[in-house]
């Protein structure tokens, strides 16, 4: 009975790690590992990998940073279901994340910007429901963002600037309530801001700069009381802004510019006590900034 318990035991320890360690394996091969600037011997236990976290047998973090991975992430990256970070910055790495990144429901941190992926963001985020940071940003990431992008409710960071992304911002973007950072700046984004970016009430940095948005900016905007930073340049955007925008008091840095709004922009900056950053060039100035009467 004791040499059966001992054997049905390392079987199940055996089957864990091994599905594991293919997936690293399967990794190191598919991103050329052996030009990789701090490569791994296979033959090593895993624990002694470089950048590869392991708790209790199971490996729960993954830092390759700067170590020159290139080539295509495998899909079987979706069995290190253990993992909680995955920091694969300044790399290479190309074609799309790999669908089964979703089954990744403990990352609570990844971050694979500064790399060369070209494919779409995969519906299946959305089931990365630990995720706190999700950083893509400097990569050319194209289609839309999803509308599961929503479904990301511990999120706090959201750094998806500087991709070539495109479609209109999902409403489902409301959802994420818990967000402090939302920057998706130099894209090809079209349509309005969604109402329900007035939902993020932490939100304390906003940017969408460079992007073809449009409209009316919402006046929901101005319930987002903690915002420090506003970035709207470089868009379509025409009109009046917010009517309460003065309600945003810890604003500091505020960038309108490379619009079609109107207004007294140069009485604005009085209306933030705290403003240290103000950009409005290119705007009709020859409305009155009623609007923003505190």
């Amino acid at each position: 009975m004791t040499l059966l318990l001992c054997l049905v035991t390392f079987f199940s320890f055996a089957n864990i790690t091994t599905q594991e360690k293919e997936a690293l394996v399967a990794l190191y091969n598919s991103t050329n590992g052996s030009s990789w600037n701090t490569t791994w011997d296979l033959n090593s236990p895993v624990s002694n990998w470089y950048g590869v976290t392991v708790e209790d047998e199971k490996v729960v973090a993954l830092n390759l940073e700067f170590n020159n991975l290139e080539g295509q992430l495998p899909e079987t990256i979706g069995n290190l279901v253990n993992l909680r970070e995955l920091n694969l910055f300044r790399n290479n790495i190309s074609g799309a994340i790999p669908n089964s990144i979703g089954n990744l429901k403990a990352l609570k941190i990844m971050n694979i910007a500064f790399n060369k992926l070209d494919g779409e963001l995969p519906d299946s985020i959305g089931n990365l429901s630990s995720l706190q940071s999700l950083q893509l940003f400097m990569n050319s990431i194209k289609g839309s963002i999803p509308d599961s992008i929503g479904q990301l409710s511990q999120l706090e960071t959201l750094e998806l600037y500087n991709n070539k992304l495109s479609g209109v911002l999902p409403n489902s973007i409301g959802n994420l309530t818990h967000l402090k950072e939302l920057l998706i700046s130099s894209n090809n984004l079209t349509g309005k801001l969604p109402q329900s970016i007035g939902n993020m009430r932490g939100l304390k940095i906003l940017s969408v700069f460079d992007n073809s948005l449009l409209g009316i900016v919402p006046n929901a905007i101005s319930s987002l009381v903690n915002l420090e930073e506003l970035v709207l340049a470089n868009n379509a955007f025409f009109g009046n802004l917010p009517s309460d925008l003065a309600n945003l008091s810890n604003l500091k840095v505020l960038m309108i510019g490379n619009n079609d709004f109107k207004g007294e922009f140069a009485q604005l900056k009085t209306q933030f006590p705290n403003m240290e950053q103000f950009d409005y060039v290119n705007n009709n100035d020859k409305g009155v900034l009623a609007t923003l009467d505190t």
